[in-house]
């Protein structure tokens, strides 16, 4: 299982604080922003052949379920 950011929304980020740089904010101005989106992704598959049990609740919250 994994818990994070969302990877794509990270490089969103970063594309706005480049372009934010380029027109001439300086560094040390923009703000520290934390990812506002998190996903939860599990590998079923392995957890079936490492003898665990995941709850059908945990796989439907899921963003992604690696069958």
């Amino acid at each position: 299982m994994s818990y994070g950011t969302n990877i794509s929304d990270a490089w969103r980020q970063s594309g706005s604080y480049a372009g934010r740089i380029l027109r001439g904010t300086k560094p040390a101005d923009l703000p520290v922003l934390q990812s506002a989106k998190f996903e939860l992704v599990i590998n079923h598959q392995t957890a079936r052949m490492l003898g665990l049990t995941v709850p059908d609740k945990l796989l439907v919250a899921a963003d992604e379920v690696i069958e």
